[in-house]
């Protein structure tokens, strides 16, 4: 008897995930078209639909498929939003940013989620890790996925402020490394120019995370039904979670700042102390320089000129003087 296979979906390559959770929890792939038959039918359970920097014809298709408004499409569709919550009709459009280390540097994109009453929509722009991950933890647990596409949503978001904490860490580090340089006796350019640039990708990390935290309040906030009361309750530990990163990005711009002055103040004050020094030995040449100058001058009557000792006393008193200022610059810390 011959096995009866089910045809694999065939999406467009932008299409990370096109999947139906059905009441007990278990994932079944779905193409795009089909995608208004399910919600359409009696069945219980939500789409779940993950795309990466889709083309136009996916977008309208999507668009088609959830009934989506055209405003929220076109916001999708250009990218390059400020973190919002919108509503439209009977679906949420949130905006949140997104932060990847790509060779060292921090790399900033967008997700853009659409949530309804029975599906969820996630778009990724640039630099963002993939919700794969996510995807697979919660299949592990039906009890979770059985909350609805609104649970997803929050571990989403769970996912993108969570991702932020290794990069505060990495940066934290790095200032600890850098203090090394900041208090070492020779003055490196280096050490100032990667300070700047910390304290610069900071600056930027702070606007992606600031306004998260008021996206988070409003979601909670919101009056639609599409979130529980459960999920608020997971939202709020979200919001706590970016308010923890925002503090320690705010303190890390802070110590910035500080060791960009420490390190300003010891250049200026390592340059002092080599003018001083400078200033100390030019005053010790000035005075027999000076005095020996006196006698330079084509005078025929020096009466000193004429004394049997006078060379040796004149070269005893120079030495005199110069003994007594090089202990005088040295008591002042001059030399």
């Amino acid at each position: 008897m011959e096995s009866i296979t089910t045809p694999q979906p065939t999406n467009p390559a932008c299409v990370i995930s096109c999947t139906w959770y059905g009441e007990d929890g278990k994932p079944r792939a779905l193409d795009l078209d089909s995608i208004s038959d399910m919600l359409q039918s009696d069945a219980k359970g939500f789409v779940w639909v993950g795309l990466y920097e889709p083309s136009d014809d996916v977008l309208d298709k999507v668009e088609e498929e959830f009934g989506l408004h055209p405003l929220a499409i076109e916001d999708t569709r250009k990218a390059h939003q400020r973190p919002k919550i919108e509503t439209y009709g009977h679906s949420l459009f949130v905006v949140v940013h997104t932060a990847q280390v790509v060779d060292e540097r921090i790399r900033y994109g967008e997700t853009h989620a659409f949530l309804g009453a029975r599906f969820l929509v996630t778009v990724r722009h640039g630099a963002s890790l993939s919700y794969a991950p996510v995807r697979a933890r919660l299949e592990q647990e039906p009890e979770l996925l059985a909350m609805g596409p609104s649970f997803c949503l929050y571990s989403v978001l769970d996912a993108v402020v969570d991702n932020y904490s290794p990069i505060t860490d990495s940066f934290r580090d790095t200032l600890d490394t850098l203090e090394k340089d900041i208090f070492a006796d020779t003055y490196k350019r280096r050490t100032v120019i990667r300070l700047y640039d910390l304290k610069r990708e900071l600056n930027k990390m702070r606007l992606a995370v600031a306004p998260l935290q008021d996206s988070l309040a409003q979601l909670q906030r919101t009056q639609a039904q599409l979130i529980s009361e459960e999920v608020r309750l997971y939202l709020r530990d979200v919001q706590d979670h970016a308010a923890r990163v925002n503090d320690a990005i705010d303190t890390l711009r802070e110590m910035l700042g500080t060791a960009l002055s420490v390190n300003l103040s010891l250049v200026t004050l390592a340059q002092g102390e080599t003018v001083k020094q400078l200033g100390a030995w030019a005053a010790l040449l000035a005075a027999p320089t000076l005095i020996t100058s006196w006698y330079g001058m084509n005078f025929a009557h020096m009466p000193e000129l004429a004394g049997r000792f006078a060379y040796p006393l004149l070269m005893l008193g120079v030495g005199a003087i110069c003994v007594v200022l090089y202990r005088l610059f040295k008591r002042s810390g001059w030399l």
